[in-house]
């Protein structure tokens, strides 16, 4: 799989790529009426980096300093495979807007959902 370098997306790459993917899966999740309870009193700044570092490798990045899988971390949450799925879809979605060729989607929605059990 090739490096985050490689998918030049209107300006944003690398990390900046992965900090606004994540920015726009927040949101996605804060405003899903469904999921947005379960993240009443997580330490989002925590789950946001988890989520930064398993898409980063996801996408063919570094490793870096990755100590557990982010989407594993959402299971703690007490989400249905339904919701997980959902969790992942929005990813898909975010990455899909902010023009990730389709194959690096499909990679990341591959880690997220295996990571997820789903």
């Amino acid at each position: 799989m090739t490096g985050l370098r490689a998918y030049p997306m209107a300006g944003v790459t690398g990390p900046e790529l992965v900090r606004e993917a994540v920015a726009r899966w927040w949101g996605a999740v804060a405003a899903d009426a469904d999921l947005a309870p379960y993240l009443i009193g997580v330490d989002r700044a925590r789950l946001a980096g988890h989520l930064a570092l398993t898409l980063t490798v996801a996408l063919g990045g570094p490793a870096g300093d990755i100590a557990r899988p982010a989407a594993g971390a959402w299971r703690g949450l007490g989400l249905t495979e339904a919701q997980h799925r959902r969790v992942v879809d929005y990813l898909a979605g975010a990455l899909t807007a902010l023009g990730v060729p389709a194959g690096a989607v499909a990679a990341a929605r591959r880690a997220f959902a295996d990571e997820a059990g789903s």
